[in-house]
């Protein structure tokens, strides 16, 4: 079965280890060791994230002398980023909707509230209503 390229992308983010590893690529190129420093896991286990990140096109390895080298590659990103963008959208205008929503709803318990001094005299006026009908 085939699997298409975004799938691949996102199997291959769905590791923390391998989002651990792209964090450190974006701040620039760095060895398997330089990666696996932060980890407490093997070097293979690190070479095998590295082949499912290779794989999915998120990093390209190059190898001079005896060095093998990984780099970012930010067009996968890209593609994860364009598929996603409508779909942010999408819950940018339904949160600002309900956004504005509960405002209303709290500008309309607001008005409906009396504001203290009108509760107050109200309270007054029925202490002293009470007053007097216990005086006669």
């Amino acid at each position: 079965m085939a699997v298409d390229r975004l799938s691949m992308i996102f199997a291959a983010l769905a590791d923390p280890t391998r989002r651990a590893i792209l964090a450190r690529l974006a701040e620039g190129d760095a060895t398997v060791s330089e990666l696996a420093e932060p980890f407490s896991i093997s070097l293979p286990a690190i070479s095998r994230h590295l082949k499912v990140l290779e794989n999915a096109g998120l990093i390209s390895r190059s190898r001079s002398a005896q060095w093998r080298s990984s780099s970012l590659e930010a067009a996968p990103l890209r593609e994860v980023t364009a598929w996603m963008e409508p779909y942010r959208r999408f819950w940018d205008v339904n949160l600002d909707r309900l956004d504005a929503h509960l405002r209303r709803i709290q500008q309309d318990q607001t008005a409906a509230q009396p504001n203290d001094s009108e509760q107050e005299r109200s309270e007054q006026q029925d202490s002293g209503t009470l007053e007097r009908r216990k005086a006669t």
